[in-house]
């Protein structure tokens, strides 16, 4: 299903019914929208799996309507479990094909709607942001002043927004691409972008008291939809290292980490991602992987020891569970500080 996640289906949904299956979280991640890296990440998965189960759990007790169904092909609580689940147990809904017409037209949304029947992912990502870290993407799409801020430039270090910013983003476009509300609005079909929106402010309220409570700051994060009879319910997964960014004691606690280093040690290469991706813009292609000079080097195995520590001990403090084997937050954070 994607990069870092295998999809399990005991039930297919059909246009009329959804259907359940599981998400099998893999120990393999991605950034730059690459796809798979070449390095695994020890307990990742199962990192992923237990914070977005614990977060689905969360939203439930606070009346936010969700996919999940529990973890493991039992579909069991989360409490119920003694060791970290890698398995996910959720509804299932339809996920059309979403054509790519070339020649300028770009993607053929009435197409997907037209197969996506009474319940289907939604093919948004909502995003929310409640600071512009180091590395935000909104630092390049907008002024300080258009998002509230008091001031002219970004300052290098992060912001706190006066008031969380939604935004919405494509999901299935082979590079996402961020909309206006009328373009969203069109793209998500049956449902409605205010209650989307709506959706997402809730599950970032959720998600961000949690994180406070554990000693993270919530940066920004987002979530997916599906559509299922006309009501939206949030889907995929929520309020993980990869998701969400979170920040403890000043220091980056997400996949931002990796992204970074890149940037920092491997700049040729994300070049070569941005320049493939410009291309593939300008010659209308959706592939722009294989307009791409350069393949990602891997990373040494202190770094990948680093960061496996940093998702095992995040998970245990944000969770308040020592579902792993690992260091203290503290100890974890300080030694990707310089990675």
């Amino acid at each position: 299903m994607t990069s870092v996640k295998e999809f399990l289906v005991d039930r297919e949904p059909t246009a009329d019914s959804p259907g359940a299956g599981r998400f099998a979280f893999t120990d393999d991640y991605s950034v730059f929208d690459w796809g798979k890296m070449p390095d695994p990440i020890p307990g990742k998965g199962a990192s992923l799996c237990t914070m977005g189960a614990y977060n689905f759990e969360r939203l439930e007790a606070a009346g936010v309507p969700t996919h999940y169904r529990g973890v493991g092909a039992d579909a069991a609580p989360l409490a119920a479990v003694d060791d970290p689940p890698r398995e996910l147990a959720v509804d299932l809904v339809q996920v059309p094909e979403l054509p790519f017409r070339g020649d300028g037209d770009g993607y053929d949304y009435d197409a997907f709607h037209a197969d996506a029947g009474s319940n289907y992912l939604v093919p948004l990502e909502i995003v929310f942001r409640n600071t512009v870290p180091v590395g935000s993407s909104l630092r390049r799409r907008a002024d300080p002043r258009d998002v509230g801020v008091d001031r002219d430039d970004w300052p290098a270090g992060p912001v706190d927004l006066p008031e969380p910013v939604v935004e919405f983003s494509t999901k299935y476009e082979e590079q996402d691409r961020y909309l206006d509300r009328a373009e969203a609005d069109r793209i998500a079909g049956a449902a409605d972008v205010a209650d989307l929106e709506a959706l997402a402010r809730r599950v970032n309220d959720v998600v961000t008291a949690r994180a406070a409570d554990a000693g993270f700051v919530h940066e920004d994060g987002k979530i997916e939809c599906a559509s299922v009879d006309g009501d939206v319910v949030v889907a995929d997964v929520v309020g993980t290292f990869d998701e969400n960014r979170f920040a403890y004691g000043g220091q980056e606690v997400s996949k931002e980490v990796v992204r970074q280093h890149y940037k920092r040690e491997h700049p040729d290469w994300v070049d070569a991602v941005s320049d493939a991706k410009a291309r593939a813009d300008r010659e209308g292609v959706a592939d722009w992987r294989g307009l791409c000079s350069a393949s990602p080097p891997p990373l040494s195995a202190d770094i990948v020891d680093a960061v496996a520590d940093m998702y095992a001990a995040g998970a245990n403090a944000y969770t308040g569970t020592d579902w792993f084997d690992a260091p203290g937050i503290d100890a974890a954070v300080d030694r990707v500080r310089d990675l």
